[in-house]
């Protein structure tokens, strides 16, 4: 199909968002001497980190690179069909030996930082607590399962504290890089990035078609086969290990927006949550919605988008809509752990860094989006009893509960 690219009327995309955070900060504290002197004697290991998952189990991480042969690439040409990277993150049985995941392909991680001027980290990409190929925790019962969607311009990694998250408790998390609007390495090398011409298919619904076929993936890795085109080898364990009837999704921005889109067509999607997702449907919202969904707003709020209004009032089972204060778009991701280092190296001011991630303290973002995920899911999957969502907390003063 020919669609336009997805960009909401307040401009979310990545993309831009890094681009005016590298606009708030002085030029000579990015291109100048006083910036190049500073990298230069920085220790060349030291990189941005991101927070150790809280729960018991260590992390194994594959790629998938998988082919939807029911929907043909018109731009890749003749013969050619919906091509996509998919990483599955996972409970490990053991990890020693097993290499580290980076949180991007280098090859990937080039490009963004380029596309987004930040080509002075290019050095400092951050390493995840996944173990490449580590065999999978196996337990009497097969792993439920979740499904993530980036944002406009994002890539898979923008939310691995969530993921890593859920998988240290038990879960299979399954992150897609949507093709034409995001940042990947295929196996051969080849490196994408996301067309500015207006001619890929990157609207929600291309998201959320993309987001069913996956599933179609999950299935065929629970039944014992290897969705894989390239039949590449999997972890020990990974096959017959995933439970396809507990299947729950997310998304972040444009993400959150497929996630409603794909939860709305398709019942194998038990549970969803959108990450301030801005709710702008195309094909327009049809269909009333049954099964538990939440949202996570900041930027795209009921009292100020008639879009996020309208999905919330087509939402006939269990709901609940959060919002933190002083969260911004991009609070509910790994931004708030890894923009406070870049500001650290690049001489940001504490207004400056508030500008790119918002009041919300950072420390506490990342404690929210590790603690409400997790309790939706195991609520919703698990059916595991906790009074987190059940109205204000303690230990989360930002959160409220909006009714």
């Amino acid at each position: 199909m020919t669609a336009t690219p997805f960009i909401s009327r307040k401009g979310m995309t990545r993309r831009r968002i890094l681009g005016a955070a590298l606009a708030a900060v002085p030029l000579a504290a990015v291109a100048g001497p006083a910036w190049a002197d500073r990298a230069a004697a920085a220790p060349a290991a030291t990189r941005l980190t991101l927070p150790v998952p809280t729960g018991p189990h260590p992390l194994g991480t594959v790629q998938l690179h998988l082919v939807d042969r029911s929907r043909p690439d018109d731009i890749a040409g003749p013969g050619h069909f919906r091509e996509l990277m998919a990483t599955v993150w996972y409970p490990a049985r053991d990890v020693e030996g097993y290499p580290v995941a980076p949180w991007m392909p280098d090859g990937a991680f080039q490009a963004f930082l380029a596309d987004v001027g930040f080509s002075a980290l290019a050095s400092r990409g951050p390493l995840t607590a996944g173990h490449v190929g580590a065999p999978v925790r196996r337990s009497g019962r097969g792993l439920p399962v979740v499904v993530f969607s980036h944002g406009a311009g994002s890539h898979q990694g923008d939310h691995t504290v969530m993921v890593q998250e859920l998988a240290s408790h038990g879960y299979a998390v399954v992150t897609v890089a949507h093709q034409y609007d995001t940042y990947t390495e295929f196996p051969n090398g080849r490196v994408a990035v996301p067309l500015r011409d207006g001619q890929a298919p990157t609207l929600p619904g291309d998201f959320a078609a993309d987001l069913r076929f996956v599933l179609d993936c999950v299935e065929q890795l629970a039944a014992g086969c290897n969705p894989d085109v390239d039949q590449r080898g999997l972890p020990a364990g990974l096959l017959g290990s995933l439970d396809p009837r507990r299947l729950g999704a997310f998304g972040w921005s444009k993400g959150g927006t497929a996630t409603a889109c794909a939860t709305l067509a398709d019942e194998r999607i038990r549970a969803g949550l959108s990450l301030d997702g801005p709710m702008q449907m195309n094909p327009p919202l049809t269909g009333d919605l049954d099964r538990p969904f939440m949202m996570m707003s900041a930027a795209f709020t009921r009292a100020t988008d008639p879009e996020a209004a309208a999905f919330w009032s087509h939402l006939r089972g269990w709901r609940l809509n959060i919002q933190a204060e002083g969260a911004d778009h991009v609070s509910y991701g790994d931004n708030e752990a890894l923009f406070p280092q870049v500001a650290k190296l690049f001489g940001w001011s504490a207004q400056k860094l508030q500008e790119v991630i918002g009041t919300l303290d950072p420390d506490q973002a990342v404690k929210i989006q590790q603690a409400y995920p997790l309790a939706f899911f195991d609520k919703h999957l698990r059916h595991r009893r906790g009074e987190l969502l059940d109205g204000p907390s303690p230990a989360f003063p930002a959160v409220t509960l909006l009714p």
